[in-house]
């Protein structure tokens, strides 16, 4: 029983951290493009820090996915089978690969609309409207955890 809960928490540990990783990733990205466009353009700073903030929801997707285990679905106890464990393995991987990537590249659309912006030209509904098809890749891998543990509970 060791074995199973110590694979289930390796997977949350795996959630947490690739998740949270990918946001502190795209958050910097575009936090260091906002930074350079801040220089050229007076009044624009909203704009840049709404962008800058989007890839930081990965990080929190990845907490809603333990928060999901430990206290919706409830399997994260000595009890757990062998089954539990591995699929909460499984909704970890997923989720946190899916969270870092789409951090990620979501700060690089991020990033490329705020360089426009920077540039003077109107790209802030533009870009918002661009850096939701990331997002909504880890809002898939989400409701995936979510599936998964309601599977198990």
């Amino acid at each position: 029983m060791d074995t199973n809960l110590f694979i289930a928490y390796f997977g949350i540990a795996i959630m947490l951290t690739l998740a949270g990783v990918g946001s502190a990733y795209g958050v910097t990205i575009v936090g260091n493009a906002a930074i350079g466009a801040a220089k050229k353009v007076d009044g624009k700073f909203g704009n840049f820090l709404v962008l800058t903030a989007l890839p930081g929801t990965q990080g929190l997707y990845g907490f809603a996915g333990y928060f999901m285990f430990q206290n919706i679905f409830n399997v994260l106890t000595p009890e757990i089978t062998f089954f539990q464990a591995m699929a909460t393995l499984a909704a970890g991987l997923t989720l946190g690969f899916v969270g870092l990537l789409s951090a990620i590249r979501q700060g690089q659309v991020c990033a490329n609309g705020v360089v426009s912006i920077g540039q003077g030209h109107d790209a802030f509904g533009n870009t918002l409207i661009l850096a939701v098809f990331p997002e909504l890749y880890a809002i898939v891998a989400l409701a995936a955890t979510y599936l998964i543990g309601s599977a198990i509970a």
